[in-house]
């Protein structure tokens, strides 16, 4: 089953003395359930592919199609919606908010999906995405007395948080250590195998990127292979 499926897919940034084409007639499929890699050189598009697949950043020409919808036909604040409803995304830098413990970054997308302060559900299901995750005693931290491999473990709960279809996943191991960063690859790659989780990757790391079930290979804004 087809859960995405992007089509001729061109993004191109225009100044007034250049014009700079990124993706270049990019199609892709993906199925419910799938592990996609995508691996490439710096600058071959793989980051901005990314952000159009999961809705965030319009394509110059093409469409998206998440779960039967054409997600850009849709206004920004139904795409918006969306994004919060089927898609999780980890950074490679994190994203936490400072001002807030790791509980309620947790916490954050339910809280946005339901336009309401803290329930008791929310923070039942954080606790349990944290313990999960093995970071049920640092629930009441802030992010800085975290490690980096901490915070992209709250990261990925936070991702999960209101059960996504997708979840992106843009260098996810990219400011880790190595130690880290192998924690964060073996926690992806279960979710993949125990619970179906759907993962796409952006990543540089080829050995992670070789356990994914699909490995694309961007160049020069072109997919040059796929397998």
């Amino acid at each position: 089953m087809k859960i995405l499926e992007a089509f001729n897919i061109n993004k191109v940034y225009k100044t007034e003395a250049t014009e700079l084409r990124v993706l270049k007639g990019v199609d892709l499929s993906i199925d419910k359930g799938e592990f996609v890699s995508i691996v490439g050189p710096s600058g071959a598009g793989k980051s901005t592919l990314l952000h159009i697949l999961s809705g965030l950043d319009a394509p110059t020409e093409g469409k998206v199609v998440i779960e039967g919808q054409d997600i850009y036909k849709w206004k920004d604040n139904d795409r918006a919606k969306m994004r919060n409803l089927k898609i999780g995304f980890v950074f490679q830098f994190y994203h936490l908010l400072p001002e807030f413990t790791v509980l309620e970054n947790v916490v954050l997308p339910g809280m946005i999906k339901n336009n309401q302060s803290k329930t008791k559900y929310f923070e039942e299901r954080g606790y349990a995405l944290l313990s999960d995750l093995g970071l049920k005693d640092r629930a009441q931290h802030r992010p800085f007395q975290l490690s980096g491999g901490e915070q992209q473990r709250v990261a990925i709960a936070r991702a999960l948080f209101n059960e996504p279809s997708i979840i992106f996943c843009d260098e996810p191991t990219g400011n880790l250590d190595s130690e880290s960063g192998k924690g964060i690859k073996d926690m992806l790659m279960q979710l993949n195998k125990k619970n179906g989780q759907t993962l796409v990757v952006v990543t540089h790391d080829l050995d992670f990127a070789s356990y994914a079930g699909r490995k694309i290979v961007m160049r020069d804004g072109k997919l040059i292979s796929s397998k």
